[in-house]
């Protein structure tokens, strides 16, 4: 028997009045795969992840979490069914220490926390993972943005999540950062084989970790495939790559 895929949408739609955000798209996405959704200013890849995340509501459509309708389930269940998601701004609790953050992920929608009270030794293994390992007991307001962006990937990835959505996973860090903190979540998820889809501004960061890349334009698709291929695409250069530098 085929195993389903492991994020499908089926004429998934939305409109904002006379402005069409996201037209009826089909897309799926095989578990395992790394897929990047990109496009220009208003190409409506805001709009799609919050479809997705169940933060916004389909006009139309149907949304399946490896064969399962997620359609109108609420944000906390599709946590509970395996959706994770990150924000382009991270979002992590600024009163509490960077500990306190990861042990509450723990408790979170469908979590049990740590087996047998050892939250402090989960904590301090997912903490490293992630590069944190000196910071547990820092206020999380106080982390700088690429910090920020770790520990809330350490605080999604506690609940184990099947399918990972990132938004702009690199959104305000340098370069050189950018780069550490791709290869970061490339290890994490390859460890844990999640599928992960993700927005990002950073055209380097796309075709270096994609596998596959979709391409919106006012909500529609305009493009889909791997990097080779989208790069050369005419109609993508045109709206979107130029010289391979972001809008």
């Amino acid at each position: 028997m085929t195993e389903p895929p492991a994020l499908e949408l089926k004429r998934v739609s939305k409109r904002f009045g006379a402005i069409q955000a996201v037209h009826p798209l089909t897309l799926q996405v095989a578990e395992g795969e790394r897929v990047a959704v990109i496009g220009p200013n208003g190409a409506g890849k805001t709009t799609l992840f919050a479809l997705i995340a169940g933060e916004l509501e389909a006009d139309e459509g149907a949304v399946l979490l490896a064969g399962e309708d997620i359609t109108n389930a609420t944000p906390q269940a599709r946590a509970r069914l395996g959706l994770g998601r990150t924000f382009q701004s991270a979002r992590v609790f600024g009163g509490m220490s960077v500990a306190e953050n990861y042990q509450l992920a723990l408790l979170g929608p469908g979590r049990r926390g740590a087996p047998g009270g050892r939250e402090g030794q989960t904590t301090a293994r997912a903490l490293a993972e992630v590069g944190l390992e000196r910071s547990g007991g820092r206020q999380a307001g106080e982390l700088a943005q690429g910090e920020r962006k770790r520990l809330e990937l350490a605080m999604v990835l506690a609940g184990a999540p099947k399918v990972l959505l990132l938004d702009e996973p690199t959104a305000g860090m340098g370069r050189e950062e950018r780069a550490e903190i791709m290869e970061l979540v490339a290890e994490s998820v390859e460890r844990r084989k999640v599928t992960v889809v993700f927005t990002e501004h950073d055209i380097g960061a796309v075709f270096a970790y994609a596998e596959r890349i979709v391409v919106l334009d006012r909500g529609e698709r305009i493009a889909d495939g791997p990097p080779e291929r989208v790069r050369t695409d005419r109609r993508v250069r045109e709206v979107y790559l130029g010289g391979e530098e972001e809008e």
